[in-house]
Protein backbone atom coordinates (compact mmCIF):
# COMPACT_ATOMS: atom_id res chain seq x y z
CA UNK A 1 0.00 0.00 0.00
CA UNK A 2 1.43 3.28 -0.84
CA UNK A 3 2.58 5.53 2.63
CA UNK A 4 1.14 8.96 2.62
CA UNK A 5 3.00 9.44 5.70
CA UNK A 6 6.41 8.57 5.52
CA UNK A 7 8.62 8.25 8.60
CA UNK A 8 11.83 9.15 8.42
CA UNK A 9 13.24 8.11 12.02
CA UNK A 10 16.20 9.48 13.53
CA UNK A 11 19.29 7.05 13.84
CA UNK A 12 22.26 8.29 15.32
CA UNK A 13 21.29 11.61 16.97
CA UNK A 14 20.69 12.23 20.63
CA UNK A 15 18.11 14.78 21.49
CA UNK A 16 18.56 16.61 24.79
CA UNK A 17 15.25 16.83 25.52
CA UNK A 18 13.34 14.89 22.93
CA UNK A 19 10.26 15.51 20.78
CA UNK A 20 7.64 17.65 23.03
CA UNK A 21 3.86 16.82 22.70
CA UNK A 22 1.10 19.80 23.67
CA UNK A 23 0.56 22.47 25.16
CA UNK A 24 1.26 21.92 28.70
CA UNK A 25 4.92 20.53 27.86
CA UNK A 26 5.29 23.47 25.74
CA UNK A 27 5.11 25.89 28.18
CA UNK A 28 6.72 24.52 30.90
CA UNK A 29 9.58 24.24 28.33
CA UNK A 30 9.42 28.11 27.69
CA UNK A 31 7.98 29.59 30.66
CA UNK A 32 10.26 30.24 34.44
CA UNK A 33 8.79 30.74 37.18
CA UNK A 34 11.95 32.47 38.59
CA UNK A 35 11.60 35.96 37.07
CA UNK A 36 14.36 37.38 38.58
CA UNK A 37 14.50 41.08 39.19
CA UNK A 38 11.84 41.81 36.79
CA UNK A 39 7.55 41.53 37.48
CA UNK A 40 7.00 40.74 33.54
CA UNK A 41 8.17 37.60 31.54
CA UNK A 42 8.33 38.22 28.27
CA UNK A 43 7.50 35.28 26.02
CA UNK A 44 7.77 36.05 21.75
CA UNK A 45 5.12 33.74 20.19
CA UNK A 46 6.17 33.80 16.37
CA UNK A 47 5.97 31.52 13.53
CA UNK A 48 4.60 31.33 9.66
CA UNK A 49 1.49 32.98 8.93
CA UNK A 50 -1.81 30.73 8.64
CA UNK A 51 -0.44 28.55 12.26
CA UNK A 52 -3.02 28.66 14.63
CA UNK A 53 -1.76 31.32 16.93
CA UNK A 54 -5.20 31.45 18.80
CA UNK A 55 -5.21 27.82 19.69
CA UNK A 56 -2.12 28.76 21.79
CA UNK A 57 -3.25 31.68 23.21
CA UNK A 58 -6.24 30.15 24.94
CA UNK A 59 -4.70 28.08 26.74
CA UNK A 60 -1.87 30.84 27.89
CA UNK A 61 -4.20 32.76 29.50
CA UNK A 62 -5.56 29.69 32.14
CA UNK A 63 -1.69 28.63 32.88
CA UNK A 64 -0.90 32.36 33.43
CA UNK A 65 -3.80 32.31 36.26
CA UNK A 66 -2.77 28.94 37.64
CA UNK A 67 0.69 29.87 38.16
CA UNK A 68 -0.06 33.11 39.54
CA UNK A 69 0.80 35.68 36.59
CA UNK A 70 -1.44 38.67 35.43
CA UNK A 71 -1.56 37.83 31.70
CA UNK A 72 -1.43 40.52 28.77
CA UNK A 73 -0.69 39.34 25.15
CA UNK A 74 -0.44 42.01 22.27
CA UNK A 75 -0.02 41.10 18.40
CA UNK A 76 2.00 42.41 15.06
CA UNK A 77 -1.10 42.86 13.27
CA UNK A 78 -1.35 46.42 14.87
CA UNK A 79 1.91 47.27 13.76
CA UNK A 80 1.74 46.37 10.35
CA UNK A 81 0.81 48.41 6.97
CA UNK A 82 -2.30 48.43 6.48
CA UNK A 83 -3.78 46.36 3.55
CA UNK A 84 -3.76 49.29 1.04
CA UNK A 85 -0.31 50.13 1.87
CA UNK A 86 1.26 46.57 1.47
CA UNK A 87 -0.22 46.21 -1.91
CA UNK A 88 1.02 49.25 -2.95
CA UNK A 89 4.48 48.24 -1.36
CA UNK A 90 4.54 45.30 -3.08
CA UNK A 91 2.97 46.20 -6.60
CA UNK A 92 5.92 45.86 -8.64
CA UNK A 93 5.95 41.85 -6.95
CA UNK A 94 2.16 41.31 -6.92
CA UNK A 95 1.89 43.01 -10.68
CA UNK A 96 -1.72 43.04 -12.43
CA UNK A 97 -0.79 39.64 -14.21
CA UNK A 98 -3.52 37.40 -12.73
CA UNK A 99 -0.92 34.68 -11.60
CA UNK A 100 2.67 35.51 -12.29
CA UNK A 101 4.63 38.27 -10.02
CA UNK A 102 8.33 38.46 -9.47
CA UNK A 103 9.67 37.20 -6.48
CA UNK A 104 10.59 39.63 -3.39
CA UNK A 105 13.92 39.85 -2.06
CA UNK A 106 12.27 42.08 0.87
CA UNK A 107 13.05 41.62 4.12
CA UNK A 108 10.26 41.14 6.98
CA UNK A 109 10.15 45.34 8.12
CA UNK A 110 9.02 45.59 4.86
CA UNK A 111 5.69 44.45 6.25
CA UNK A 112 5.95 46.50 9.06
CA UNK A 113 4.87 50.07 9.50
CA UNK A 114 7.87 53.22 10.22
CA UNK A 115 8.98 53.10 13.79
CA UNK A 116 7.36 50.19 14.62
CA UNK A 117 10.15 48.48 16.50
CA UNK A 118 10.51 51.66 18.80
CA UNK A 119 6.56 52.35 18.91
CA UNK A 120 6.73 48.73 20.44
CA UNK A 121 9.52 49.07 22.14
CA UNK A 122 7.79 51.92 24.74
CA UNK A 123 5.12 50.35 24.77
CA UNK A 124 7.00 47.08 26.41
CA UNK A 125 8.65 49.93 28.87
CA UNK A 126 5.79 51.18 29.89
CA UNK A 127 4.14 47.94 30.96
CA UNK A 128 7.68 46.60 32.87
CA UNK A 129 8.15 50.30 34.76
CA UNK A 130 4.09 50.14 35.29
CA UNK A 131 3.63 45.97 36.40
CA UNK A 132 3.23 45.52 40.35
CA UNK A 133 2.23 42.40 39.93
CA UNK A 134 3.78 38.99 38.13
CA UNK A 135 3.24 39.27 34.94
CA UNK A 136 2.97 37.16 31.56
CA UNK A 137 3.65 39.50 28.67
CA UNK A 138 3.46 37.79 24.87
CA UNK A 139 3.81 39.25 21.61
CA UNK A 140 2.49 36.96 19.36
CA UNK A 141 2.34 36.69 15.20
CA UNK A 142 4.62 36.61 12.08
CA UNK A 143 7.50 38.86 12.65
CA UNK A 144 7.09 38.92 16.28
CA UNK A 145 10.86 38.38 17.32
CA UNK A 146 11.61 41.33 14.48
CA UNK A 147 9.35 43.49 16.29
CA UNK A 148 10.21 43.03 19.63
CA UNK A 149 14.13 43.36 18.51
CA UNK A 150 14.87 39.92 19.93
CA UNK A 151 14.50 41.54 23.39
CA UNK A 152 12.32 38.52 25.37
CA UNK A 153 12.62 35.95 27.95
CA UNK A 154 11.74 32.83 25.86
CA UNK A 155 10.42 32.19 22.49
CA UNK A 156 8.70 29.71 20.61
CA UNK A 157 8.07 29.45 16.32
CA UNK A 158 4.76 28.12 15.23
CA UNK A 159 5.53 26.27 11.91
CA UNK A 160 3.28 24.87 9.24
CA UNK A 161 3.61 23.37 5.87
CA UNK A 162 3.14 25.24 2.68
CA UNK A 163 0.49 22.36 2.21
CA UNK A 164 -1.72 23.17 5.68
CA UNK A 165 -1.04 26.84 4.05
CA UNK A 166 -2.97 25.67 0.66
CA UNK A 167 -5.72 23.88 2.21
CA UNK A 168 -5.71 27.41 5.24
CA UNK A 169 -6.08 29.25 2.02
CA UNK A 170 -8.87 27.96 -0.03
CA UNK A 171 -10.77 27.70 3.93
CA UNK A 172 -10.68 31.70 4.17
CA UNK A 173 -7.50 32.74 5.13
CA UNK A 174 -6.27 35.72 3.51
CA UNK A 175 -2.18 36.64 2.62
CA UNK A 176 -0.37 37.91 5.10
CA UNK A 177 -1.34 41.22 6.29
CA UNK A 178 -3.48 41.51 3.29
CA UNK A 179 -7.42 42.59 4.02
CA UNK A 180 -8.97 40.85 0.80
CA UNK A 181 -7.79 38.67 -1.80
CA UNK A 182 -9.84 38.46 -5.40
CA UNK A 183 -9.23 34.51 -5.79
CA UNK A 184 -7.54 31.38 -4.83
CA UNK A 185 -4.95 31.75 -8.34
CA UNK A 186 -4.14 35.12 -6.38
CA UNK A 187 -3.80 34.07 -2.61
CA UNK A 188 -1.39 31.48 -4.49
CA UNK A 189 0.52 34.45 -6.66
CA UNK A 190 1.07 36.20 -3.80
CA UNK A 191 2.09 33.58 -1.65
CA UNK A 192 4.78 32.67 -4.14
CA UNK A 193 5.78 35.86 -5.00
CA UNK A 194 5.71 37.75 -1.65
CA UNK A 195 4.89 35.99 1.43
CA UNK A 196 7.19 33.37 1.01
CA UNK A 197 9.77 34.54 0.05
CA UNK A 198 9.85 37.01 2.93
CA UNK A 199 8.43 35.14 5.39
CA UNK A 200 10.52 31.46 4.51
CA UNK A 201 13.70 33.82 4.47
CA UNK A 202 13.36 34.78 7.77
CA UNK A 203 12.72 31.77 9.54
CA UNK A 204 15.68 30.04 7.81
CA UNK A 205 18.05 33.29 9.30
CA UNK A 206 16.43 33.67 12.70
CA UNK A 207 15.37 30.35 13.54
CA UNK A 208 18.21 29.90 15.32
CA UNK A 209 17.74 32.65 17.53
CA UNK A 210 14.35 31.24 19.37
CA UNK A 211 14.21 28.40 21.77
CA UNK A 212 10.88 26.15 20.95
CA UNK A 213 10.03 25.12 17.32
CA UNK A 214 6.65 24.11 17.21
CA UNK A 215 5.07 21.70 14.59
CA UNK A 216 1.28 23.30 14.50
CA UNK A 217 0.10 21.49 11.50
CA UNK A 218 -1.93 19.41 14.28
CA UNK A 219 -3.06 22.60 16.65
CA UNK A 220 -4.83 20.09 18.60
CA UNK A 221 -1.74 18.13 19.65
CA UNK A 222 1.62 20.41 18.57
CA UNK A 223 4.97 18.81 18.70
CA UNK A 224 7.86 20.87 19.60
CA UNK A 225 11.54 20.08 20.12
CA UNK A 226 14.29 22.81 21.44
CA UNK A 227 16.25 24.27 18.08
CA UNK A 228 19.15 22.92 19.08
CA UNK A 229 17.54 19.33 19.11
CA UNK A 230 15.57 20.47 15.74
CA UNK A 231 19.15 21.32 14.47
CA UNK A 232 20.03 17.67 15.77
CA UNK A 233 17.15 15.80 13.97
CA UNK A 234 18.13 17.40 10.53
CA UNK A 235 21.74 16.74 10.65
CA UNK A 236 20.93 12.70 11.28
CA UNK A 237 18.07 12.51 8.89
CA UNK A 238 19.90 14.16 6.06
CA UNK A 239 22.47 11.23 5.99
CA UNK A 240 20.31 8.67 5.29
CA UNK A 241 17.81 7.46 2.82
CA UNK A 242 15.00 10.18 2.74
CA UNK A 243 11.00 10.46 1.89
CA UNK A 244 9.03 13.62 1.72
CA UNK A 245 5.12 13.26 2.36
CA UNK A 246 3.64 13.06 -0.06
CA UNK A 247 1.33 16.44 -1.10
CA UNK A 248 -1.81 15.25 -3.37
CA UNK A 249 -4.17 17.73 -5.28
CA UNK A 250 -6.89 18.16 -6.95
CA UNK A 251 -7.30 19.60 -10.59
CA UNK A 252 -9.21 20.43 -13.81
CA UNK A 253 -7.55 17.59 -15.93
CA UNK A 254 -7.23 15.29 -12.83
CA UNK A 255 -7.69 11.43 -13.08
CA UNK A 256 -8.20 8.71 -10.94
CA UNK A 257 -5.47 6.32 -10.81
CA UNK A 258 -3.51 7.83 -8.30
CA UNK A 259 -6.81 7.89 -6.10
CA UNK A 260 -6.67 4.20 -5.86
CA UNK A 261 -3.00 3.29 -5.33
CA UNK A 262 -3.01 6.20 -2.92
CA UNK A 263 -6.33 5.05 -1.53
CA UNK A 264 -7.88 8.97 -1.28
CA UNK A 265 -11.28 9.70 -0.53
CA UNK A 266 -13.76 8.37 -2.92
CA UNK A 267 -15.25 11.74 -2.94
CA UNK A 268 -12.61 13.41 -4.13
CA UNK A 269 -13.11 14.99 -7.33
CA UNK A 270 -9.71 13.66 -8.47
CA UNK A 271 -5.90 13.30 -8.10
CA UNK A 272 -4.08 15.64 -10.46
CA UNK A 273 -0.90 16.19 -8.64
CA UNK A 274 1.48 14.07 -6.21
CA UNK A 275 4.54 16.29 -5.31
CA UNK A 276 7.08 14.23 -4.37
CA UNK A 277 9.50 15.29 -3.78
CA UNK A 278 9.02 19.35 -5.23
CA UNK A 279 11.68 20.80 -2.49
CA UNK A 280 9.74 24.20 -1.25
CA UNK A 281 6.01 22.48 -1.07
CA UNK A 282 7.16 19.08 0.73
CA UNK A 283 7.58 18.67 4.38
CA UNK A 284 9.21 14.91 6.31
CA UNK A 285 8.00 13.65 8.60
CA UNK A 286 10.79 13.02 11.80
CA UNK A 287 10.19 10.42 14.00
CA UNK A 288 11.63 9.58 17.58
CA UNK A 289 10.05 6.34 19.13
CA UNK A 290 6.65 7.05 18.94
CA UNK A 291 6.59 10.80 18.45
CA UNK A 292 6.67 12.16 15.43
CA UNK A 293 7.29 16.15 14.42
CA UNK A 294 6.75 17.91 10.60
CA UNK A 295 9.10 20.08 9.27
CA UNK A 296 9.51 21.68 5.64
CA UNK A 297 11.61 20.50 3.79
CA UNK A 298 13.62 24.00 2.95
CA UNK A 299 14.83 23.95 6.47
CA UNK A 300 16.36 20.62 5.82
CA UNK A 301 17.96 22.06 3.12
CA UNK A 302 18.65 25.67 5.02
CA UNK A 303 21.08 23.35 7.64
CA UNK A 304 22.31 20.08 5.88
CA UNK A 305 22.08 21.04 1.80
CA UNK A 306 26.06 19.84 2.26
CA UNK A 307 25.19 16.42 3.17
CA UNK A 308 22.13 16.33 1.31
CA UNK A 309 23.12 17.11 -2.14
CA UNK A 310 26.77 17.12 -2.33
CA UNK A 311 29.56 19.68 -2.51
CA UNK A 312 29.51 20.37 -6.68
CA UNK A 313 25.85 20.72 -6.46
CA UNK A 314 26.38 23.09 -3.51
CA UNK A 315 28.59 25.31 -5.67
CA UNK A 316 25.94 25.05 -8.67
CA UNK A 317 22.49 25.36 -6.38
CA UNK A 318 23.62 26.65 -2.74
CA UNK A 319 20.62 25.08 -0.95
CA UNK A 320 18.43 24.91 -3.33
CA UNK A 321 17.29 21.17 -3.96
CA UNK A 322 17.35 21.25 -7.53
CA UNK A 323 15.68 18.30 -9.14
CA UNK A 324 11.67 17.33 -8.29
CA UNK A 325 9.26 14.22 -8.75
CA UNK A 326 6.05 14.75 -9.30
CA UNK A 327 3.34 13.05 -10.51
CA UNK A 328 0.50 13.88 -13.72
CA UNK A 329 -2.18 11.64 -13.33
CA UNK A 330 -4.85 11.70 -16.43
CA UNK A 331 -6.20 8.92 -16.24
CA UNK A 332 -9.97 8.81 -17.01
CA UNK A 333 -8.87 12.29 -16.35
CA UNK A 334 -8.56 14.94 -19.27
CA UNK A 335 -5.37 16.77 -21.55
CA UNK A 336 -3.22 19.10 -19.75
CA UNK A 337 -3.37 22.49 -21.05
CA UNK A 338 -0.75 23.32 -24.39
CA UNK A 339 2.21 24.93 -22.53
CA UNK A 340 5.80 26.13 -22.90
CA UNK A 341 7.96 27.32 -20.17
CA UNK A 342 10.10 30.35 -19.98
CA UNK A 343 13.92 30.28 -20.54
CA UNK A 344 16.48 30.78 -17.77
CA UNK A 345 16.97 34.62 -18.78
CA UNK A 346 13.62 35.42 -19.39
CA UNK A 347 12.29 33.97 -15.85
CA UNK A 348 15.27 35.51 -13.73
CA UNK A 349 15.02 39.21 -15.47
CA UNK A 350 10.95 39.33 -15.81
CA UNK A 351 10.26 36.84 -12.65
CA UNK A 352 12.99 37.15 -10.56
CA UNK A 353 13.10 33.16 -10.17
CA UNK A 354 16.06 31.22 -9.24
CA UNK A 355 15.79 28.60 -12.50
CA UNK A 356 14.17 27.88 -15.99
CA UNK A 357 11.61 24.78 -15.73
CA UNK A 358 12.85 22.36 -17.76
CA UNK A 359 10.78 18.79 -17.96
CA UNK A 360 10.75 15.36 -18.69
CA UNK A 361 7.29 13.05 -18.64
CA UNK A 362 7.99 9.02 -18.44
CA UNK A 363 4.91 7.16 -18.83
CA UNK A 364 4.39 4.80 -15.90
CA UNK A 365 0.72 3.80 -16.82
CA UNK A 366 -1.41 4.59 -19.74
CA UNK A 367 -4.99 3.03 -21.17
CA UNK A 368 -6.55 3.47 -24.15
CA UNK A 369 -4.85 5.21 -27.12
CA UNK A 370 -3.74 7.65 -24.87
CA UNK A 371 -1.19 10.58 -26.42
CA UNK A 372 1.50 13.12 -25.48
CA UNK A 373 2.08 16.26 -27.37
CA UNK A 374 5.32 17.22 -28.08
CA UNK A 375 6.75 20.16 -30.14
CA UNK A 376 5.52 21.66 -33.16
CA UNK A 377 4.20 20.36 -36.80
CA UNK A 378 6.08 20.92 -39.81
CA UNK A 379 3.38 23.20 -40.78
CA UNK A 380 2.55 25.56 -37.73
CA UNK A 381 4.23 29.13 -38.32
CA UNK A 382 4.56 31.69 -35.19
CA UNK A 383 1.56 33.84 -36.71
CA UNK A 384 -0.87 31.02 -37.33
CA UNK A 385 -0.17 29.49 -34.14
CA UNK A 386 -0.22 32.32 -32.07
CA UNK A 387 -3.48 33.86 -33.91
CA UNK A 388 -5.40 30.59 -33.53
CA UNK A 389 -4.56 30.53 -29.95
CA UNK A 390 -5.49 34.39 -29.48
CA UNK A 391 -8.86 34.01 -31.25
CA UNK A 392 -9.95 31.23 -29.19
CA UNK A 393 -9.50 33.58 -26.22
CA UNK A 394 -12.50 36.05 -28.00
CA UNK A 395 -14.31 33.70 -29.31
CA UNK A 396 -14.62 31.23 -26.68
CA UNK A 397 -14.20 28.39 -29.50
CA UNK A 398 -12.12 25.46 -29.57
CA UNK A 399 -8.93 24.87 -32.37
CA UNK A 400 -7.78 22.06 -33.92
CA UNK A 401 -4.23 22.59 -31.93
CA UNK A 402 -2.98 19.55 -33.22
CA UNK A 403 -3.12 21.38 -36.32
CA UNK A 404 0.21 23.28 -34.57
CA UNK A 405 1.19 21.03 -31.98
CA UNK A 406 2.23 17.49 -32.78
CA UNK A 407 0.55 13.85 -31.47
CA UNK A 408 2.45 11.17 -30.51
CA UNK A 409 1.55 8.03 -29.26
CA UNK A 410 2.70 6.88 -25.71
CA UNK A 411 3.96 3.98 -24.21
CA UNK A 412 4.39 2.55 -20.46
CA UNK A 413 8.26 3.08 -20.52
CA UNK A 414 8.83 6.08 -22.73
CA UNK A 415 10.57 9.56 -21.88
CA UNK A 416 9.72 12.98 -23.38
CA UNK A 417 12.29 15.48 -22.93
CA UNK A 418 11.24 19.22 -22.61
CA UNK A 419 13.64 21.67 -22.50
CA UNK A 420 13.06 25.13 -21.94
CA UNK A 421 10.40 26.67 -25.06
CA UNK A 422 9.59 23.02 -26.05
CA UNK A 423 5.66 23.46 -27.00
CA UNK A 424 3.98 20.08 -24.91
CA UNK A 425 1.59 18.55 -22.80
CA UNK A 426 0.35 15.15 -21.51
CA UNK A 427 -2.81 13.97 -23.10
CA UNK A 428 -5.41 12.16 -20.86
CA UNK A 429 -5.41 8.57 -19.87
CA UNK A 430 -1.21 8.67 -18.86
CA UNK A 431 0.22 8.45 -15.62
CA UNK A 432 3.01 10.29 -15.91
CA UNK A 433 6.17 10.65 -13.48
CA UNK A 434 7.58 13.75 -14.42
CA UNK A 435 11.42 14.81 -13.82
CA UNK A 436 12.19 18.11 -13.81
CA UNK A 437 14.36 21.08 -12.27
CA UNK A 438 12.13 21.95 -9.11
CA UNK A 439 11.02 25.00 -10.33
CA UNK A 440 7.22 24.68 -11.17
CA UNK A 441 4.86 27.46 -11.07
CA UNK A 442 5.87 28.72 -14.57
CA UNK A 443 3.96 27.56 -17.00
CA UNK A 444 2.45 29.49 -19.64
CA UNK A 445 -0.31 27.95 -20.86
CA UNK A 446 -1.32 28.93 -24.94
CA UNK A 447 -4.77 26.98 -25.13
CA UNK A 448 -6.78 25.22 -22.46
CA UNK A 449 -9.76 23.86 -24.77
CA UNK A 450 -11.99 26.87 -23.20
CA UNK A 451 -12.71 25.35 -19.84
CA UNK A 452 -12.84 26.49 -16.42
CA UNK A 453 -11.16 25.37 -13.55
CA UNK A 454 -12.57 23.56 -10.32
CA UNK A 455 -13.15 27.40 -8.77
CA UNK A 456 -15.83 27.87 -11.92
CA UNK A 457 -13.45 30.05 -13.38
CA UNK A 458 -11.90 30.24 -17.13
CA UNK A 459 -7.73 29.29 -16.30
CA UNK A 460 -5.90 32.30 -17.25
CA UNK A 461 -3.64 32.17 -20.36
CA UNK A 462 -0.45 33.54 -21.02
CA UNK A 463 0.16 34.06 -24.59
CA UNK A 464 2.29 36.61 -25.48
CA UNK A 465 4.84 35.40 -22.44
CA UNK A 466 4.58 31.60 -24.38
CA UNK A 467 5.03 33.50 -27.64
CA UNK A 468 8.14 35.56 -25.86
CA UNK A 469 9.62 31.85 -25.54
CA UNK A 470 8.41 29.29 -27.68
CA UNK A 471 11.40 27.52 -29.93
CA UNK A 472 9.73 27.05 -33.10
CA UNK A 473 12.73 25.03 -34.45
CA UNK A 474 11.74 21.74 -32.34
CA UNK A 475 9.14 20.59 -34.58
CA UNK A 476 8.55 17.44 -37.18
CA UNK A 477 11.39 14.94 -37.21
CA UNK A 478 14.02 16.70 -34.97
CA UNK A 479 11.67 16.29 -32.29
CA UNK A 480 11.73 12.68 -32.15
CA UNK A 481 15.93 12.56 -32.83
CA UNK A 482 16.16 14.71 -29.99
CA UNK A 483 13.55 14.42 -27.46
CA UNK A 484 12.44 11.28 -27.72
CA UNK A 485 15.46 8.77 -26.67
CA UNK A 486 15.89 5.62 -26.71
CA UNK A 487 17.41 3.37 -24.12
CA UNK A 488 20.92 2.94 -24.10
CA UNK A 489 22.90 0.26 -22.01
CA UNK A 490 24.90 2.07 -19.35
CA UNK A 491 26.51 -0.94 -16.93
CA UNK A 492 25.49 -4.55 -15.89
CA UNK A 493 25.19 -6.07 -12.32
CA UNK A 494 24.85 -10.43 -12.94
CA UNK A 495 21.31 -10.50 -14.63
CA UNK A 496 20.35 -6.66 -13.56
CA UNK A 497 21.02 -3.56 -15.50
CA UNK A 498 21.45 -0.09 -15.77
CA UNK A 499 19.84 2.21 -18.91
CA UNK A 500 20.32 5.90 -19.74
CA UNK A 501 16.97 7.26 -20.66
CA UNK A 502 17.63 10.60 -21.13
CA UNK A 503 20.54 13.20 -20.82
CA UNK A 504 20.90 16.58 -23.16
CA UNK A 505 23.34 19.62 -22.69
CA UNK A 506 20.55 22.07 -21.97
CA UNK A 507 18.98 19.88 -19.25
CA UNK A 508 20.53 20.25 -15.65
CA UNK A 509 19.18 16.50 -14.70
CA UNK A 510 19.58 13.01 -15.92
CA UNK A 511 17.62 10.32 -16.10
CA UNK A 512 18.51 6.76 -16.03
CA UNK A 513 16.12 2.92 -15.55
CA UNK A 514 17.27 0.57 -13.59
CA UNK A 515 15.88 -3.67 -14.30
CA UNK A 516 16.69 -5.21 -10.56
CA UNK A 517 16.23 -8.69 -10.71
CA UNK A 518 18.11 -9.47 -6.96
CA UNK A 519 21.02 -6.73 -5.92
CA UNK A 520 22.00 -3.91 -7.56
CA UNK A 521 25.12 -2.10 -5.36
CA UNK A 522 25.94 1.41 -6.27
CA UNK A 523 27.77 4.52 -4.99
CA UNK A 524 26.46 8.35 -4.47
CA UNK A 525 30.01 10.08 -5.22
CA UNK A 526 28.54 12.98 -3.24
CA UNK A 527 26.05 13.52 -5.53
CA UNK A 528 22.05 12.94 -3.92
CA UNK A 529 19.94 10.43 -5.98
CA UNK A 530 16.19 10.48 -6.12
CA UNK A 531 14.30 7.28 -6.69
CA UNK A 532 11.23 6.07 -7.92
CA UNK A 533 9.81 2.17 -8.45
CA UNK A 534 8.17 2.74 -11.40
CA UNK A 535 7.23 -1.41 -11.69
CA UNK A 536 7.40 -3.76 -8.96
CA UNK A 537 6.40 -4.65 -5.63
CA UNK A 538 9.36 -3.64 -3.31
CA UNK A 539 12.93 -3.01 -3.03
CA UNK A 540 14.52 -2.55 -0.04
CA UNK A 541 18.42 0.63 -0.23
CA UNK A 542 20.66 -0.74 2.30
CA UNK A 543 24.00 0.75 3.53
CA UNK A 544 26.78 -1.34 1.94
CA UNK A 545 28.80 0.03 5.04
CA UNK A 546 26.32 -0.92 7.85
CA UNK A 547 23.66 -3.41 6.11
CA UNK A 548 21.20 -2.75 9.66
CA UNK A 549 20.44 0.79 8.46
CA UNK A 550 17.94 0.34 5.48
CA UNK A 551 14.52 1.55 3.93
CA UNK A 552 11.79 -0.28 1.82
CA UNK A 553 9.89 1.51 -0.17
CA UNK A 554 7.08 0.29 -2.48
CA UNK A 555 5.23 1.40 -6.28
CA UNK A 556 5.40 4.69 -6.73
CA UNK A 557 6.87 6.02 -3.86
CA UNK A 558 10.27 7.94 -3.98
CA UNK A 559 13.45 8.04 -2.07
CA UNK A 560 16.06 10.81 -1.65
CA UNK A 561 19.65 9.06 -1.28
CA UNK A 562 21.47 11.93 0.66
CA UNK A 563 24.85 12.71 -1.15
CA UNK A 564 26.71 11.86 2.11
CA UNK A 565 24.93 8.21 2.29
CA UNK A 566 27.52 6.48 0.04
CA UNK A 567 27.93 3.41 -1.47
CA UNK A 568 24.65 1.16 -1.21
CA UNK A 569 22.85 -1.45 -2.63
CA UNK A 570 18.91 -1.73 -3.72
CA UNK A 571 17.28 -5.15 -3.38
CA UNK A 572 14.48 -6.60 -4.59
CA UNK A 573 11.91 -7.36 -2.39
CA UNK A 574 9.14 -8.64 -4.52
CA UNK A 575 8.58 -11.66 -6.02
CA UNK A 576 9.22 -10.02 -9.94
CA UNK A 577 11.68 -7.93 -11.67
CA UNK A 578 11.17 -4.59 -10.87
CA UNK A 579 11.93 -1.11 -12.46
CA UNK A 580 13.31 2.27 -10.67
CA UNK A 581 14.29 5.28 -12.40
CA UNK A 582 17.04 7.23 -11.25
CA UNK A 583 17.63 10.66 -11.41
CA UNK A 584 20.35 13.45 -10.20
CA UNK A 585 21.99 16.26 -11.72
CA UNK A 586 23.98 15.71 -15.16
CA UNK A 587 27.23 15.53 -15.27
CA UNK A 588 27.41 17.32 -17.96
CA UNK A 589 25.25 20.57 -15.96
CA UNK A 590 28.00 23.13 -14.88
CA UNK A 591 26.29 26.04 -14.90
CA UNK A 592 26.17 27.72 -11.88
CA UNK A 593 22.76 29.51 -10.53
CA UNK A 594 24.12 31.11 -7.41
Amino acid sequence: MFEKRPLNPIRKALLENGIGQGYEEMLQRVISQDQGTSNVFTLVVDGTHGADFQALLKRLSPYAEEHGFCFVATDVYGYLKSGTELREHFHGNITDNRAFGYVSEAKIDEYFKSGAQRSFAEYADKLTNSASERTLFVIFGPGALWLCDGRCDASLFLDVSREYQEIAHKEGLLNFGLSWNVDAVEKYKIAYFVEWPVLETYRKERLESFDVYVDMNNPRCPMLLTVRDLKAAIDDIARFPMRVKPFLMPGVWGGQYLKQIADLPADMVNCAWNFEPIAPENSVLVSNGERVVEIPFLLVMAYSHLEVIGARNVQLFGDYFPVRFDFLDTMEGDNLSCQVHPKQAYIRERFNEFMEQQESYYIMEKQGDAKVYLGLTDECTPESFKTAAEQSQITGEPIPFTDYVQEWTSEKGDLYLIPTGTVHCSGKDNFVLEISATTWWFTFKIYDYVRKDLDGKLRPMNVQYAFDNVDFSRKGQWVQDNLIPQPKLLKQQGSNSEYVLGERDDLLFYVNRLHLTDRWEDETGDEFVLLNLVEGECVRIVSLNDESVYVEFRYAESYIIPASFGPYAIVNQGSKPCKLIKAGVSKKWNVSLV
